[in-house]
């Protein structure tokens, strides 16, 4: 099928022969982020090399959303359908409350200065989970130069009490994040050392246990080419990810069924559109749109 690899019959279902990849804006720097607000009919993404965030809608195209942004990369709606993002400048998590102004959630842990958190989720019990690895304070170019003062780790934030607590820290370069359906996994992207071209690059899968403690973390998946970034699960609990050729489909046991075949490699992607059924896709410099035939798995 034109655009698509089909690897495992299992995936035929999930693609639409008459929806194509299509272009949705481009000449960007470096997306990254994407969020889709459904109640305001847009996608919030950010350039994240260029400090803004942008807004894209059907009707209006691409606009400005607020820049300078702190150098953001990843973002979450919480349940109040707040903006929840991830600061490499400022080195920490920020939330857009309902009436624009902006709140800084946590920049530290036990006194000291996170590093550059990099992607965020929101659990139905509203805490918010994020990785902080080094990579925004190792370059000027996605936020600037600075000194790390803590280890690559998985934080655990609870909104109501503003408790910061570790939820792994075994993972060299801890990059995207996501929920299974029903929460009871939760899939960690390791990206590993920058810079480091024999990094242990893989997605790994932890069991998450009531008391909000992850056990029995393991190998998932190893894409290739490339190496993963950005992932989402559909509401059958497939996992959506980005990878060097474009965006790779993995069932609930890590089996590759098919790619959506996408020029360059994708940093990240979400659900969103009608239906939650249109994948968008971060690449490079350019935001692609296609329509699958499955659902993203609710957050809100």
């Amino acid at each position: 099928m034109d655009g698509y690899d089909i690897l495992d019959p299992a995936f035929l279902p999930l693609v639409l022969p008459n929806a194509r990849l299509e272009t949705l804006a481009t000449g960007f720097r470096w997306l990254e982020g994407p969020v889709w607000f459904a109640d305001h009919d847009c996608l919030i993404v950010s350039d994240l090399p260029a400090d803004r965030l942008l807004r894209w809608s059907a009707s209006g195209g691409v606009s400005e959303f607020r820049a300078p942004a702190g150098f953001e990369n990843g973002h979450a709606r919480d349940r109040q359908g707040r903006l929840v993002g991830c600061s490499h400048r400022h080195r920490c998590i920020t939330r857009v409350e309902l009436d624009g102004r902006l709140t800084v959630l946590t920049d530290r842990f036990e006194g000291k200065r996170l590093n550059s958190p990099n992607d965020v989720v929101v659990k139905r019990d509203g805490s918010i989970w994020f990785t902080d690895p080094p990579y925004g304070i190792q370059t000027d170019y996605e936020g600037g130069k600075q000194a790390q003062e803590l280890p690559a780790r998985v934080y655990r934030l609870d909104p109501a009490d503003g408790r910061l607590t570790v939820v792994c820290d075994s993972l060299q370069g801890p990059n995207g994040l996501c929920f299974s359906p029903d929460e009871s996994r939760l899939y960690l992207v390791e990206t590993g050392l920058q810079f480091d071209a024999a990094a242990d690059r893989a997605i790994r899968v932890f069991d998450v246990h009531a008391d909000g403690t992850l056990h029995s973390g393991r190998v998932f998946h190893r894409v290739s080419p490339g190496n993963a970034d950005g992932l989402r699960c559909d509401v059958d609990g497939r996992v959506w990810t980005s990878a060097g050729d474009g965006v790779h489909c993995l069932d609930a046991d890590g089996r590759l069924l098919g790619k959506i075949r996408v020029p360059g490699p994708v940093a990240n992607l979400c659900f969103g559109g009608r239906a939650s059924s249109r994948l968008f896709i971060c690449a490079g410099e350019t935001l692609y749109g296609i329509y699958t035939n499955t659902r993203g798995a609710a957050l809100l």
